[in-house]
């Protein structure tokens, strides 16, 4: 709300950032207000509107009279024009996706502002390094600031023209969900929830869109297996040896019963069928050993040929192997390096794949540099432990 209101994302960072500090300082002592984040946006408000008078005041340009004019159109500006999308935070995802704005802006800006990542966990998401995620939010909020692009909700028939923006932003907040590397075991579930319950709110405005829906059934079918995605100790239990029981029975019946009835879609849409079709096959099969792996790899097959992703090509290796063992898919990870020179999952996988080829030795290579490369997380604890796996065998082989 503070960056639509005053269409600066620095200005707004800092009010927030001030505000937060006088509650740290006041709560204690006054008592927690009835409603703390309407104090907070307040204060906030307060503390941005100070800085703009403090800035005219050191410009020495205009006077004060007219400053103070301005501030005040600003402030009764803070009305929300998009009263026709009642959730406020839908209201910042489809502000944020303007089509004025880049797409990698509009990615950059809503995780950053709407969903409050740092911008590590953006650089992980986008797969980029973190001093270039830095340099990308530090242009798209210059950008934002100085474009005169209107830092609002479209109008109610406009909605559409943004939804490919906006579901690409959602399945990253829900991919958000299960990477940030601060979350105790690597989990923040409030995350997926949210984009979930967004998705609902954005397909319910638009009256049902089979995009959307392709989109939500991909969602609940990766969000059926929260629960058994960690052990008690916040390890991570790999779906093979997941305890299906501990799946949400009524999130998968949701799922499938979508992507079921969707007949093959375009564009984006299409891209997000495809991967709940895989989802499907993993959840609908009652054991590990009943997956379909040649289904699961022909639908990452197809998705790869429509999208080029070196991400999607890594899935179809494992889905390759497991159909047609390692060496198959081994050989599908050739040439992907340099596109994944920074992700820690290509010589995981690697490692994992030559470990099962009975290469004990080039698989510790591979897994020691994952180590390197992997986040502070409940992965590392898991590489680690393939890691030995794999320098056990290399010394009962006397390739170590």
């Amino acid at each position: 709300m503070l960056v639509g209101q005053f269409a600066s994302p620095d200005l707004a960072e800092d009010g927030a950032a001030d505000a937060f500090e006088a509650a740290a300082r006041t709560w204690p002592v006054d008592g927690v207000p009835t409603r703390p984040g309407a104090w907070l946006l307040t204060a906030a408000r307060r503390r941005v509107l100070d800085r703009l008078r403090t800035q005219a005041v050191h410009r020495r340009k205009e006077p004060l009279m007219v400053v103070d004019a301005q501030v005040r159109a600003l402030a009764a500006a803070a009305v929300d024009p998009g009263a026709h999308v009642a959730d406020e935070q839908l209201r910042l995802v489809l502000a944020c996706c303007h089509p004025a704005l880049a797409p990698a802006d509009r990615v950059t800006l809503t995780l950053r502002f709407v969903v409050g990542l740092g911008t590590a966990d953006i650089a992980r998401l986008q797969l980029v390094q973190h001093s270039a995620m830095s340099a990308r939010l530090t242009r798209a909020k210059k950008r934002l600031a100085t474009s005169g692009i209107p830092f609002s909700v479209p109008a109610a028939d406009r909605l559409e023209e943004r939804l490919d923006a906006v579901a690409t932003v959602l399945y990253l907040v829900f991919t958000a969900g299960y990477q940030p590397a601060e979350a105790p075991g690597g989990l923040r579930v409030d995350l997926a929830d949210q984009a979930i319950r967004l998705t609902r709110e954005l397909d319910g405005l638009l009256g049902g869109r089979p995009g959307l829906r392709a989109l939500r059934a991909l969602m609940l079918l990766q969000h059926s297996r929260r629960d058994a995605r960690l052990d008690a100790d916040g390890r991570i239990v790999l779906l093979p040896d997941q305890d299906r029981t501990r799946w949400y029975a009524d999130e998968i019946a949701e799922g499938l019963g979508l992507v079921r009835a969707l007949p093959p879609l375009d564009g984006l849409a299409e891209d997000h069928r495809l991967q709940a079709l895989v989802a499907a096959e993993h959840a609908s099969a009652p054991t590990a050993a009943a997956t379909r792996w040649d289904v699961v790899a022909g639908l990452y097959g197809a998705l790869e040929r429509r999208t080029g992703s070196p991400v999607v090509r890594l899935a179809r290796a494992v889905a390759v192997a497991e159909a047609a063992g390692p060496a198959a898919g081994l050989a599908l990870l050739d040439g992907l390096d340099d596109a994944l020179a920074h992700h820690h999952r290509l010589p995981a996988v690697r490692g994992e794949l030559l470990l099962r080829a009975g290469r004990p030795a080039d698989a510790v290579a591979e897994l020691t540099r994952a180590l390197a490369l992997v986040p502070d997380t409940a992965e590392r604890t898991h590489l680690t432990e393939r890691l030995d796996a794999a320098r056990a065998a290399a010394r009962r082989t006397g390739k170590g």
